[in-house]
């Protein structure tokens, strides 16, 4: 008989297990070499004539966000620095943060990929792609 290690999903310990993955990525988050790039959230609507992207990318500049097409991918990228400083007689404080976020979105044959409109306000980007009609199959006679 074979037995097979199981993790245990339940967690007795929640708070434990937030300072295990606090310390654990400490070191992580602040290495060079691995660059850190997140996830933004982002919405996907199919409306009659056409897709809607909705992506969530609040206190970005519109200069830092780049929207591209390669084939038949969508790359949605944006890139934040942040830095707050706060002095008050001896006392100081310096926050800084650095980020990048990347998400991809494979378009179908069905999207208009030349006719793609994006437009930023108040932290939302939203794409909007223009379906275009189906080409038919192409049958191919057997002789």
């Amino acid at each position: 008989m074979k037995t097979l290690a199981r993790k245990n999903t339940r967690d007795y310990w929640p708070i434990r297990t937030a300072f295990d993955r606090f310390f654990n990525n400490f070191f992580l988050e602040d290495d060079e070499d691995q660059e850190n790039v997140r996830s933004m959230a982002i919405d996907l609507v199919e409306n009659d004539k056409d897709y809607e992207v909705v992506a969530n990318l609040p206190g970005i500049k519109k200069d830092n966000i780049k929207v591209s097409l390669n084939e038949n991918e969508l790359v949605i990228e944006a890139k934040q620095e942040e830095k707050k400083e706060e002095k008050k007689g001896s006392y100081y404080r310096c926050e800084r943060y650095s980020g990048n976020y990347r998400r991809s979105i494979a378009l179908t044959d069905q999207c208009d990929a030349d006719s793609i409109k994006a437009k930023y306000e108040d932290g939302v980007l939203t794409l909007s792609i223009p379906k275009k009609e189906p080409v038919p199959a192409k049958e191919i006679k057997i002789k």
